[in-house]
């Protein structure tokens, strides 16, 4: 229990709760509580004591006595929450019985739900070799121009100053989502430098990534 709770049941203000704490701290009257932080709603956080069982009994006594059976009654809900629920008869047993099988009924239909797209995400992650995007596409049950939107939406790829091609973002190719594929053309005819295409390819891993997203369902 704290010491924001024992102000509270005791209708004390909290700077003299832990005063008397302290007190009764250095008395050796109770022992040293543990330090907790706590959000406040304005400023930094506060700090309040954690107490244990007996000595919040002596902190109650000692601000206002009136307010122990209180203290018991907040001291039972405390350990009533933490304690497992024990059936009070064999009626209740089986109404308990009867919710966990409907509990487990409903689990075991999400797992059989979504037993088909996980062996199609994993069928995906074993793949050999980077797609188009355009393919992906295909794999992934959407239009191309949905994809194309959504990664460019989310930085997967993006056009490189005024040029129309896509490029993909580097991140996305550190983790192993896309890769590049080069495609060597013809030389500057004014310069004779030699000239490069770049297109964005998507990775079995990639590709998986993406059928988690279900982007089809967010477009």
């Amino acid at each position: 229990m704290s010491s924001r709770e024992i102000a509270e049941l005791t209708g004390k203000r909290h700077d003299n709760v832990k005063r008397t704490i302290d007190t009764l701290v250095g008395d050796r009257v109770i022992s040293s509580p543990q330090i907790e932080e706590y959000p406040a709603s304005v400023g930094r956080p506060g700090k309040h004591y954690l107490i244990g069982k007996r000595d919040s009994f002596v902190v109650v006594a000692q601000l206002s006595p009136e307010f122990t059976a209180r203290l018991v009654d907040r001291w039972q809900e405390l350990e009533e929450q933490a304690a497992p629920r024990i059936p009070a008869d064999y009626a209740e047993a089986l109404q308990l019985a009867a919710d966990q099988a409907r509990e487990n009924s409903r689990l075991l239909g999400v797992i059989q739900l979504q037993a088909p797209k996980v062996a199609a995400i994993r069928r995906l992650a074993a793949a050999e070799g980077a797609i188009c995007i355009t393919d992906a596409a295909k794999q992934l049950q959407i239009t191309p121009s949905k994809l194309f939107t959504w990664l460019q939406a989310n930085r997967w790829i993006f056009h490189r100053g005024s040029s129309t091609r896509w490029v993909a973002y580097q991140p996305r190719i550190t983790a192993g989502f896309m890769v590049h594929k080069v495609t060597q053309l013809k030389p500057d005819a004014e310069t004779g430098a030699d000239r490069a295409a770049y297109q964005p390819l998507i990775t079995p891993k990639g590709l998986a990534c993406l059928a988690e997203k279900n982007i089809g369902a967010s477009l």
